[in-house]
């Protein structure tokens, strides 16, 4: 797939106009109310807290998550991917906890603050509003993972169901196979203005210094 100067300036073009219409809408309503994503209610019940179930993977997703973003760079819905994730997870026997992080919009970040200080397993799997996610531990750098999935375009379903199999198999003291990524050279030019794009309007949303938050998750 070829991309020129005139595609490059449509996707940005494309992009700037939803950030526009975002930054025009009504402001979101207060934290105690439920993100209304279409398919997920989000609800905040809560500071998140250090969990005691040895079982349990934890979900770390941005702070834009299915509130003023809700899918990923392609269109698939955050609900979508949130519910096949979960699904994983219960699939191999664990628990999943969802825990919006708002310090930071850095996968990298947002998946080992929820291994090193919330999951009882130390694992878990950070994810950002485009897509892009990967699976965490606590002793692990935050620099480095368990596996990172970063051509987010190139996630599907099946992908995202995939990687909370996986997170429960480490949860469980298990060595999986990494989870099979697909990758496309063109991907990377392709989608990266909007990529860029779209983290931008992700850390409109981070909020220094406030402290993750537990979430109750509603699938509709």
């Amino acid at each position: 797939m070829a991309i020129n100067e005139q595609m490059l300036k449509s996707i940005i073009e494309d992009v700037l106009k939803e950030m526009t219409t975002a930054d025009a809408a009504p402001a979101a309503p207060a934290e105690s109310a439920a993100a209304a994503a279409e398919g997920v209610e989000l609800t905040p019940i809560g500071e998140a807290k250090k969990g005691t179930d040895a079982n349990e993977v934890v979900i770390g997703i941005s702070a834009a998550f299915a509130e003023e973003q809700t899918t990923n760079i392609i269109g698939v819905p955050h609900s979508a991917i949130l519910k096949e994730m979960i699904a994983g997870i219960e699939e191999e026997g664990c628990k999943a906890r969802v825990i919006k992080v708002y310090r930071s919009g850095d996968v990298a970040v947002i998946g080992h603050d929820c291994a090193a200080e919330f999951s009882g397993s130390g694992i878990a799997i950070g994810i950002q509003s485009r897509g892009t996610a990967l699976i965490h531990q606590a002793d692990l750098p935050q620099l480095a993972n368990l596996e990172l999935f970063s051509q987010c375009p190139l996630i599907d379903l099946d992908t995202y169901r995939a990687i909370g199999k996986n997170a429960a198999k480490y949860a469980k003291g298990e060595s999986p196979n990494p989870v099979p990524v697909k990758n496309d050279q063109m991907a990377r030019p392709a989608y990266q203005a909007r990529a860029a794009l779209l983290y931008l309007k992700e850390v409109q949303s981070v909020v220094l210094g406030k402290k993750p938050v537990e979430m109750k998750v509603t699938f509709k």
